[in-house]
């Protein structure tokens, strides 16, 4: 059963600075949980963001961010794309410069000692021109260089967390290269504090390693980047301008500054810049970027329309009545930023790791140093410090805190674009585990409108006539079978002919007199009370009644002139969606309030064959605790105001977007159009995002529970072999890249059922 902490709290998101590795989130999580009035707290390296729902202040909240290490600042909002996408540009900036600093600072360092090592006439050029002692100290001095130039990131973090008994990667990479550092210094400055078999330097390996990391922070930082795509291509959909009627005159007016029933001018090519109403003109509009429809939608005046979607060739005028954060496009990002922040339960593992992860690394290095130092061959002081360093360095623990929330971001971004939107990240993991999969009819696998089906004719009938004389009957009638009438005729062109002695009899039909023809137009008791004989269509209104449809007869001055079948008809794609849920091992049931014949009726035709009928609106959540029971975790999909309580009870409530307001609320998963397909879309990108959580997961344990002992010298006894701090650096940064690189490929995921995008 979902959770009953559905009632929205009020949330406050914060970006957050200076995070490197699962174990800052962790930190940063328990420092936000411990502020008075803080329900819940999610930190999200990937995007380097904390979403915190609760009564705590934002001051208080930020208060409790620096005092874990790291700064933090309020978004105020999230469609600020100039801003955010300015501050990515900008850290990437000057990650790139640091890199290059330390680059060409360490260059001639690297060059200097390995170069000496593997070309032994460098070796003698260097000790007979500059010498060995000037070697070492312009070492140093480069080294010194890196270490507190483009390095100092490491230490102005590292260390405070540190003495706060709060370890980072971050300290990690402050103690390795600082312990490399100061034991050159040491060799080069005191040598003789040092045994005469230990005096080597190490300037190389603390100078190799800072610009290693920060290279893979570097490249880091631009996968990140791209993790954001998708929330930067919803944030471009709106127009940063718009052309809005002030006095007589028509002004270009900043889209932030948009005021409620302001009138905006749209030309032919624009984007719609706010939500509105058509006051003035006539033209398509394509909201596929939103809906996922593919067709263009035709718009007139009393037509709504959605900010971020395209006008076509014609001109509008529409009157704003939704702007800034209240508009439907504000509202997605709202939905796929909560999602990207969330956590998935199999986060949970992780974060224990992680917790206690750095402080346990620290030990293990400190046992690797004692345990060479003690029993190592010589130099066992050299040695010591060489593995000990390896270990600190190895195991910083980034790949695991990027491998989920990486996943998260690409997955539903994609999703998004598609249509789909997660309005809680914990159902990609529901939605896994989801067994069976219970859909509304009315709306969710029909039009849910009644529309014309069927015209059998009497003999000597055209079909033409009979509809036009038909259709200006019921053109007087609201009733919604009346209206399906009419729409048909007007979708064939059909012109509808004057009518008088309109009369309208409840429970009955419809008369009048059309064009000097007597027109009656009802159910089969008209028929009978007009003494009409239907005996002629008999056997097709028997086959059409049997079928589920809602049957009409059209009488002609007394004659009986058509059967007519109104039906809420199935909506395209309805049938191959349902085909593809079933070939992803879900069980497929049909659960509406309609009578026995017309739900057996449409489940023959789509094929489901497990059918719950005559389910009033409270019964439809007794129906999926049955459901639950019977097969396991249910996902419900459903439109209406009486769905509501059924999306909130199923362990994943989808809402097909085009429903009510109230029905969206209620769901975990909301698909912005009325197309069945995007529920397998919904089921893959689930299905896609965990199988690569897992991947990356994997990768990140596995390369730490594997490279740890290495590090430490396990291999050396029996094939000689140490792992460098050098290689060491060079893995971590690798790992981290590898994570971002492997959650990316889900943007190119490929889908069963053929999806837009």
């Amino acid at each position: 059963m979902k959770k009953s902490s559905d009632a929205k709290q009020p949330s406050i998101v914060l970006r957050v600075d200076g995070m490197s590795c699962a174990s800052c989130v962790g930190r940063v999580e328990r420092g936000l949980s411990a502020v008075p009035g803080v329900s819940s707290a999610h930190v999200n390296l990937a995007s380097g963001s904390a979403h915190i729902e609760g009564s705590a202040s934002p001051d208080a909240l930020i208060a409790a961010i620096e005092h874990s290490g790291y700064k933090a600042q309020r978004l105020v909002t999230t469609a600020d794309t100039d801003s955010r996408a300015a501050q990515q540009t900008q850290e990437q900036q000057t990650l790139a410069r640091a890199t290059v600093i330390a680059g060409v600072l360490t260059l001639p360092v690297f060059a200097l000692e390995m170069g000496a090592h593997f070309i032994p006439s460098l070796h003698h050029l260097i000790n007979s021109s500059i010498g060995q002692q000037n070697n070492w100290l312009l070492q140093m001095l480069l080294t010194t260089l890196v270490l507190f130039g483009p390095g100092l990131r490491f230490f102005r973090i590292g260390i405070p967390a540190l003495l706060r008994a709060r370890p980072d990667m971050n300290s990690l990479v402050a103690l390795g290269t600082s312990a490399a550092w100061g034991y050159s210094v040491v060799a080069t400055l005191m040598p003789t504090l040092l045994p005469e078999t230990s005096r080597y330097v190490y300037f190389e390996a603390a100078a190799v390693i800072v610009t290693l990391i920060l290279l893979g922070r570097w490249l880091e930082s631009r996968a990140k980047g791209r993790t954001s795509d998708a929330i930067r291509h919803l944030m471009a959909l709106q127009p940063k301008v718009a052309r809005v009627k002030r006095g007589a005159n028509w002004v270009e007016t900043p889209t932030q500054a948009l005021l409620i029933n302001d009138e905006i001018m749209v030309r032919p090519g624009e984007r719609i810049p706010t939500d509105g109403e058509v006051i003035e003109g006539n033209s398509y509009v394509d909201e596929s970027m939103l809906t996922g429809e593919p067709l263009p939608v035709n718009k007139v005046p009393g037509d709504a329309l959605t900010g971020g979607s395209v006008n076509g060739a014609g001109s509008l005028i529409l009157r704003a009545n939704r702007i800034g954060a209240d508009t439907v496009l504000a509202q997605i990002i709202q939905m796929v930023e909560a999602a990207q922040g969330s956590k998935l339960p199999i986060q949970a593992l992780v974060d224990k790791v992680t917790a206690v992860f750095v402080p346990v690394v620290i030990g293990l290095s400190l046992l690797t140093f004692l345990s060479w130092w003690w029993l190592g061959p010589a130099p066992t002081l050299t040695l010591a410090l060489v593995n000990a360093v390896a270990v600190l360095i190895i195991a910083c623990p980034c790949a695991m805190g990027l491998a989920t929330p990486t996943s998260i971001m690409v997955g539903t971004g994609r999703a998004a674009e598609l249509g789909v939107l997660f309005r809680q990240g914990s159902a990609l993991q529901s939605l896994r585990d989801t067994r069976v999969v219970a859909l509304d009819k009315t709306g969710t696998i029909t039009q849910g409108r009644p529309t014309l089906s069927d015209v059998v004719l009497a003999d000597g009938f055209e079909h033409d006539q009979v509809l036009s004389l038909a259709a200006a009957v019921e053109s007087r009638s609201e009733h919604p079978i009346g209206l399906a009438i009419v729409k048909a005729a007007s979708d064939k062109g059909l012109s509808l002919p004057t009518i008088d002695n309109f009369e309208a009899m409840p429970g009955y039909g419809v008369l009048a007199t059309v064009a000097g023809q007597q027109v009656a137009v009802g159910a089969q008791r008209l028929m009978q009370h007009l003494q009409i004989d239907i005996s002629s269509l008999q056997a097709a209104t028997e086959k059409l009644t049997a079928s589920g449809k809602s049957v009409l007869f059209i009488a002609i001055n007394y004659q009986v002139a058509a059967v007519i079948a109104v039906a809420d008809t199935v909506k395209d794609g309805s049938i191959e969606a349902i085909k593809a849920l079933k070939n992803l091992d879900l069980t497929v049931v049909m659960i509406t309030g309609d009578g026995e014949a017309t739900a057996q009726a449409i489940a023959r035709e789509v094929g489901i064959k497990e059918v719950a009928a005559n389910v009033l609106p409270d019964g439809k959540v007794a129906r999926l605790k049955a459901l639950q029971q019977a097969y396991g975790p249910v996902a419900f999909v459903g439109d209406g105001i009486n769905d509501a309580p059924a999306l909130a009870a199923a362990d994943v409530g989808i809402a097909i977007g085009t429903g009510t307001d109230i029905a969206i609320e209620a769901a975990d998963v909301v698909l912005m159009s009325g197309d069945l397909r995007t529920v397998v879309t919904a089921f893959e990108v689930s299905h896609h995002t965990l199988r690569n959580i897992k991947q990356n997961l994997f990768w990140a344990f596995a390369y730490n529970a594997s490279l740890i002992p290495i590090a430490a010298g396990l291999l050396y006894p029996f094939y000689g072999i140490l792992l460098s701090p050098i290689f060491a650096a060079s893995a971590m940064a690798l790992s981290s890249v590898f994570v971002i690189t492997n959650a990316l490929r889900l943007r190119h995921m490929q889908f069963v059922v053929p999806v837009r995008g």
